[in-house]
């Protein structure tokens, strides 16, 4: 009776919490950043810092399209923009925005030949510089990949970041569930563009808590009553919610091609990647590489990133882990505390 009681005087404090807040409170994107270049929904971002810029060439952060970017400058304390720019880098960032019925047929070409590449060549143009930094973050990754193999003379040194390389590992739910071993059997992604279109964020959300529906679907919020008497931790909590739940749709042919070659065809590592009228060979990739990869992801399994050493041209290739799932990379304190300094330490040392 006693635990009940003191159960139920914490969900009553918890109610008062939840209804003193307000959406504005919880806030997302903490970093003050300058708007400097916009096409079509795609804006890139300047961000602005007190610190003194140690380094000469700017950093780019190119995100996946699913899910928002701002989850890299999430709150205060928790922000790997923050961090890197208190330790001295220059960082700009892609933001793709929503995407609606009008951007369907956007492809893979137009995001890697046209948006990355304009943006490329604004900091380049910015700076006055031929070549700069590029940190590649899960799908972002694997078109900065891309973005290296074609434009080579663009790039300094490369980051990817919880990076699919391999896309057949199949211990990797999300891997088997697009189709790395049955192919379209697993999923008919033609049937599902033709018939919606783009694909619904919430759609995608529901795949990704379906791969641990125990965990995502029930235990957090089991969980959540742990801290729902304390305002720093729900807020921490509701942030994430935010975030997770602000899913932009996926253009459907870019989605379609990124299934098909990527997921179904693992057509990265075998260089038959089509853009535009260009190949893809990571062979290409002969820049100096910083793969990091979270050791307990279960969205991008360690050996999917891990493949890159492989198949890129590299001589100068360095891999870093962290104990951390996917989203503990962004979030987790510890991490960012250790992880901003290994960016900037391993980018002074090829400066």
């Amino acid at each position: 009776m006693h635990e009940s009681i003191k159960l139920i005087e914490k969900l009553v404090k918890g109610v008062d919490i939840f209804n003193r807040l307000r959406e504005q409170e919880i806030d997302i994107g903490v970093t003050p950043k300058q708007e400097v270049y916009r096409e079509d929904k795609v804006v890139l971002y300047h961000f602005q810092s007190q610190a003194k810029n140690l380094f000469k060439i700017p950093i780019l952060i190119v995100y996946a399209l699913v899910n928002r970017p701002y989850i890299v400058d999430l709150q205060e304390g928790r922000s790997l923009v923050a961090n890197l720019l208190n330790l001295g880098l220059d960082v700009y960032l892609i933001d793709w925005g929503y995407p609606n019925q009008d951007d369907r047929w956007l492809t893979i070409d137009k995001y890697i030949n046209g948006y990355i590449n304009n943006c490329v060549d604004v900091i380049r143009d910015r700076h006055n510089l031929e070549q700069i930094n590029l940190l590649g973050i899960c799908q972002g990754g694997t078109f900065s990949l891309c973005y290296s193999s074609l434009y080579p003379e663009k790039v300094k040194n490369l980051i990817t970041m919880v990076t699919p390389v391999d896309f057949h590992i199949n211990e990797g739910l999300l891997n088997v569930w697009s189709g790395s071993s049955l192919g379209t059997q697993a999923l008919d992604v033609d049937l599902l563009v033709d018939t919606l279109g783009n694909i619904p964020g919430n759609f995608l959300n529901f795949v990704f808590v379906m791969l641990k529906p125990f965990q995502l679907g029930v235990k957090k919020y089991i969980d959540l009553l742990e801290i729902v008497e304390y305002e720093d931790k729900l807020l921490n909590f509701l942030r994430m919610e935010k975030w997770i739940f602000d899913s932009p749709d996926q253009a459907g042919e870019t989605f379609r091609q990124f299934i098909k070659d990527f997921y179904q065809g693992n057509k990265l590592i075998k260089g038959q990647i089509e853009i535009g009228d260009k190949r893809v060979d990571l062979r290409n990739i002969r820049i100096p590489i910083l793969n990091i990869y979270a050791e307990q992801d279960h969205l991008v399994l360690p050996a999917s990133s891990l493949a890159l050493e492989k198949y890129v041209g590299s001589v100068d290739y360095t891999v870093r882990s962290f104990p951390v799932g996917h989203i503990g990379m962004y979030v987790s304190g510890k991490v960012q505390k250790d992880l901003p300094p290994t960016i900037a330490d391993w980018l002074k040392a090829r400066e």
